[in-house]
């Protein structure tokens, strides 16, 4: 579990040096005001579709797998969309981590804090589903600063990035635990900690099992929220953050407790956790990380999709 974040001299190394620059030009954008952060992240997202190729490939490919019966200029219009929320992402991942607690809060409204509340009155763990939207990182932070949260992660191969990266999420958050660390997570929740675990990509043939997803059948889908309901007894609700259609600033929304998880079955469980995040994706599509190969791990024998 890290709950603080170390700076240690070989971050300065010259291998950081394009790194600590991008890092500063960031810093610097995000004191601009929100509407011209906007504007400049709709401009970066469209700029960036032009030497990211491989990557308006992923998204065009994971719309039509997804919505097969999707016509061609729409899936244009949306691939073009996503990219734009994609250049929005990254400033958003600068104000998550350089913008102050009083700022933050003056951008997002939350609805269903009460559900949270009910549900930690018997000191429960709770397991947060939550999703890879472009705002993810900025959700974070303002889910802390309505409640702080321990949350699942992957550690960034970047040291540096990890460093800033674990800092600016620890300006409102408890802690973070590695997705390998099973037993940090359990003793996690059994403690009464809200946790938060995103099960929505594709996290390799390990512990997953093949069930639907949208339109594709056989989709690589993680047991662990499986196994961390029945290791760890939580209980489970849903929370997504998104930008508002008038621009006005974004919406943390925080659903009721799930109450027919189904812990008998591994597949059931796991076609269950998918239904949840079609439905939460379909209320923002634009905004969803579709850039993340989702079909990568196919059932042995089929070809890739990609």
């Amino acid at each position: 579990m890290q709950r603080a974040s170390n700076f240690h001299r070989g971050l300065v190394s010259p291998r950081y040096w394009i790194t600590w620059l991008g890092i500063l030009v960031l810093f610097l954008l995000v004191y601009l005001p929100y509407p011209f952060l906007y504007r400049l992240g709709i401009c970066i997202g469209r700029f960036s579709m032009f030497f990211m190729k491989r990557r308006v490939f992923i998204v065009r490919r994971n719309l039509e797998l997804c919505f097969p019966d999707m016509d061609q200029e729409y899936l244009a219009q949306c691939v073009k969309s996503n990219f734009e929320s994609l250049g929005l992402g990254l400033l958003e991942t600068g104000m998550a981590w350089f913008w102050s607690d009083r700022r933050v809060k003056n951008w997002f409204s939350v609805k269903g804090m009460e559900y949270l509340r009910e549900a930690q009155e018997n000191g429960q763990g709770i397991l947060m589903i939550g999703l890879h939207f472009m705002s993810l990182e900025l959700g974070g932070r303002a889910m802390g600063l309505c409640h702080p949260m321990t949350a699942i992660y992957r550690p960034h191969n970047n040291k540096l990035i990890e460093w800033v990266q674990t800092k600016g999420r620890m300006r409102s958050n408890k802690a973070m635990i590695n997705r390998r660390n099973l037993r940090g997570i359990i003793r996690s929740l059994q403690s009464g900690d809200v946790v938060w675990f995103a099960p929505d990509q594709d996290y390799g043939p390990k512990g997953s099992v093949f069930v639907r997803f949208f339109s594709v059948p056989d989709v690589a889908t993680t047991s662990g929220t499986w196994v961390l309901a029945r290791l760890a007894k939580p209980i489970l609700m849903t929370v997504v953050f998104l930008r508002k259609e008038d621009r006005s600033g974004y919406e943390l929304l925080i659903k009721p407790e799930l109450k027919d998880y189904p812990l008998d079955n591994e597949l059931k469980a796991a076609r269950y956790i998918n239904k949840i995040i079609e439905y939460e994706i379909m209320q923002a599509p634009n905004q969803y990380m579709w850039l993340h190969r989702r079909f990568k791990t196919r059932p042995k024998g089929n070809n890739s999709f990609y």
